[in-house]
């Protein structure tokens, strides 16, 4: 069943490949090792809709690891705003010097493994699809379909990983690497897979039980608490009063508003003009909007009609769009 699957996988693959910026076609020389990871950690957790046109943003501006690596922290992260998870920009940055020191990136996934930032996928990601080596690439669509071809309801890690190597053919691991991510993409998705159109289908034990979306069970979603805080916006001569978050910690170096911590306890109403909630991977924040005349902290002036590139997180970027309303909304009723 395995060579006959992997055969099925990778014909279908080379009739229907998406076309991705950082791809190559199959069959064609591997891409640059530099695009390969580059695009690999910014899908971490971010849709291929929203990162394909910042990919291309960030290779037209830096098109070399080299020229990565010579960028100052700000600018890499004033281009990754509004992609989220900024501990993968700071891992980012810390892995693009680490390859230019070295000369080139590491061909093995062992190797790759030791670099800022990559994990057991993105590492494995790399070494198939840029330097072809026969390794597990697993991610949580792969679990799902090997989880599903295989029947398993709760599969371990070690599982998957063994099965999904016996899977991988020795020729051309990184487009076979590809496939199965088309694969979960596009046919065996968590709902509603659409199995008539599977090369596996034959094989697939998920399949042939007639309930397929049961494979592997879901884990239990977890409860977020929620923390709160207030944000500040200052506002003067068409400027708004802007601050660098700290190194370290959640949205660490990231152009923001000023404000007060974030804590368990709701803080007391205090003239606020609205809330803002954002939800992070291990807590929502409900963030209070406060009016002030005054700069808070160390920062610097904003011209309010470049606000846009500022480099602006989501979250604070939503505050913006709050106080412009509430802007708007105020000259209407006067």
């Amino acid at each position: 069943m395995t060579a006959n699957a992997s055969t099925h996988l990778t014909q279908h693959y080379v009739d229907n490949f998406r076309r991705l910026p950082w791809r190559s076609p199959p069959g064609a020389p591997p891409p640059d090792p530099y695009r390969v990871w580059l695009s690999e950690v910014m899908l971490q957790q971010t849709t291929v809709a929203a990162v394909a046109p910042r990919f291309e943003r960030f290779v037209e501006r830096w098109p070399t690891i080299e020229a990565l690596a010579d960028a100052s922290d700000e600018a890499i992260l004033g281009e990754w705003a509004g992609l989220g998870y900024y501990a993968r920009a700071r891992n980012l940055i810390a892995c693009a010097r680490e390859v230019a020191r070295r000369g080139a990136f590491p061909t093995s996934a062992g190797e790759l493994r030791a670099l800022p930032g990559l994990g057991d996928y993105t590492a494995a990601a790399v070494a198939a699809i840029a330097f072809g080596e026969r390794v597990a690439v697993v991610d949580t669509n792969v679990a799902r379909i090997v989880s599903r071809l295989h029947g398993l309801v709760a599969p371990s890690k070690d599982q998957v990983r063994s099965l999904t190597l016996d899977l991988t053919p020795a020729d051309r691991p990184g487009d076979f690497a590809q496939a199965m991510m088309d694969l979960g993409a596009t046919i065996c998705r968590p709902r509603a897979p659409a199995c008539d159109s599977c090369p596996l289908r034959a094989d697939c034990a998920a399949r042939a039980s007639g309930h397929p979306e049961t494979f592997p069970a879901p884990k239990p979603k977890r409860v977020r608490p929620v923390r709160y805080g207030t944000v500040y916006w200052t506002e003067h001569h068409g400027e708004v009063w802007l601050v660098r978050r700290p190194a370290r910690g959640l949205l660490g170096g990231m152009t923001a508003l000023p404000g007060s911590d974030w804590t368990d306890e709701r803080p007391p109403a205090s003239g606020e003009i609205g809330t803002v909630t954002h939800v992070f991977t291990h807590f929502r924040l409900e963030l209070g909007v406060e009016l002030r005349s005054h700069p808070v902290g160390d920062g610097w002036w904003q011209p309010l009609n470049t606000l846009p590139t500022a480099g602006l997180p989501t979250l604070y970027r939503r505050v913006a769009s709050l106080v412009s309303a509430a802007s708007r909304a105020a000259r209407a009723a006067a």
